[in-house]
């Protein structure tokens, strides 16, 4: 264990809707919501302001309409979200060569790689602080929340305990002393079940749980999971910052915009799906052993089932024929809302002899004609909330509503104070949708190195 608290946890915060106040100057300091804005929609993030009304990430959009109904619903524009990224990304690097990115808005720095030894606490705060004005100048605005400690279970715990804007730092010594009082669920891997098998037993602090030995964890919660929960309820932590990190599964999924009984039809998505994470690996040079199929039912419960093979394959045919196996023993009961297909437990070679002759000529002929699956990475058609768009006389601007064959317009960017409103036709050749502007991504070229994954 280290020493020194030398391990930052960077996360920026509420970082989609801020990104969408920075550019939206009408929107600042009021309730944004960043995510799926249709029937089936669900929240990818909510601004600080939305928040204080109930709003989460992963809530049904009707849901959050319902708590806050006066809040911005935004379509994401993940192309500003990643340039926006890669600047923030490129400073952390400027401080140390050692960056672990989580998402586009988190990361892990290990500011021993950098040479800097000796840390007291005061330093590592100053750090952190400075590390947050460089962030906040290279995005526009945007504030980052900073956790520090001996290991990257304390840094990121501790980075979510003054959000936002805030800083944390750990003393090295007082890891297990800090962890005690909170929750049990802080510790990784302890979910609602494990959660509850852990209440039976008496415990619900991390403090219960260091009260217990590993032969008893091991007996309430099974062998690896009882050793490994042992170590981090004490912040025995040795996990290594590192800059690659391995790609742990590949999958596909989808939202359906009404719910799906007809199992003919699933089995057809499915296969598609199948085929789809089959080309992914194949490109990736990757195979996998482990076949899951997630369900997300018509009441939002969220069931994974998986199938483990005797060797790794990328082989469509295999993947599709498990994963239709998985799918007749699920309960279609009420409708499938999501539905997706995912190989994990992967390695860089292909066990060749998963089928016999006769066999991959039965799973050829088991697959059903793959049905053409909406490709949510496509523009959609027509206007949605939050799109940037392009008028000759009224500049740049962002679409605030549209229906009824007519669009209203915010004409403003995140460098002029809030615009004007005006609506079109929704067919009028004057009104272009605005691509991502080439000036933007050059710009933030000039200071990115490698961007983190998606």
């Amino acid at each position: 264990m280290r020493r020194e608290p030398s391990v930052l946890h960077v996360d920026l915060d509420a970082f989609f809707a801020a990104v969408e106040q920075r550019d939206k100057p009408s929107l600042r300091g009021k309730p944004v919501v960043v995510g799926g804005i249709g029937l089936r929609g669900v929240v990818s993030t909510a601004s600080y302001e939305a928040r204080k009304y109930g709003v989460r990430s992963a809530m049904s959009t009707a849901e959050a309409r319902s708590r806050c109904p006066h809040a911005a619903y935004l379509w994401p524009r993940f192309e500003m979200y990643r340039a926006t990224s890669q600047a923030v990304m490129a400073e952390m690097r400027a401080l140390s060569p050692l960056v672990e990115p989580l998402s586009l808005d988190e990361a892990f720095i290990d500011l021993a790689a950098a040479g800097l030894t000796g840390l007291t606490d005061d330093d590592v705060q100053a750090i952190s602080e400075d590390l947050k004005d460089a962030i906040r100048a290279a995005s526009g605005g945007l504030t980052a929340s900073v956790g520090a400690g001996t290991s990257k279970l304390i840094a990121k715990i501790a980075s979510d305990l003054d959000k936002p804007d805030g800083v944390v730092v750990v003393p090295a010594g007082t890891e297990a002393a800090f962890l005690a009082p909170m929750q049990v669920t802080v510790i990784p891997g302890v979910g609602p079940a494990t959660a509850q098998r852990l209440s039976m037993a008496g415990v619900r602090t991390v403090a219960d749980l260091q009260q217990l030995d590993e032969d008893e964890l091991v007996r309430q919660v099974g062998s690896a999971h009882g050793t490994s929960l042992h170590r981090l309820a004490v912040a025995a932590d040795d996990r290594p910052v590192v800059s690659d990190r391995e790609t742990k599964s590949v999958s596909v999924e989808d939202t359906f915009e009404i719910d799906i009984i007809d199992r003919a039809l699933l089995t057809a998505i499915a296969d598609r799906m199948a085929h789809r994470v089959s080309e992914r690996l194949q490109k990736a040079q990757l195979s996998g052993r482990t076949v899951t199929l997630k369900s997300r039912m018509h009441d939002f419960t969220t069931h994974t089932r998986s199938s483990t093979l005797a060797g790794p394959t990328d082989d469509p045919r295999v993947i599709a024929r498990v994963a239709r196996r998985l799918l007749d023993d699920t309960d279609l009961a009420g409708g499938i809302r999501l539905l997706g297909v995912g190989v994990s437990s992967l390695a860089d070679w292909i066990q060749d002899d998963l089928f016999t002759e006769s066999e991959a000529a039965e799973a050829a002929a088991e697959v059903v004609e793959p049905i053409e699956m909406p490709d949510r990475s496509r523009e959609q058609p027509g206007y949605h909330p939050g799109q940037d768009v392009q008028h000759p006389d009224h500049g740049p601007g962002w679409v605030w509503g549209s229906g009824r064959g007519r669009v209203t317009v915010r004409f403003e960017t995140a460098e002029t104070p809030p615009g004007p409103v005006r609506t079109f036709a929704i067919e009028d050749p004057l009104l272009t949708k605005r691509a991502f502007a080439a000036a933007e991504q050059d710009a933030g070229a000039e200071t990115r190195h490698n961007g983190p994954n998606e």
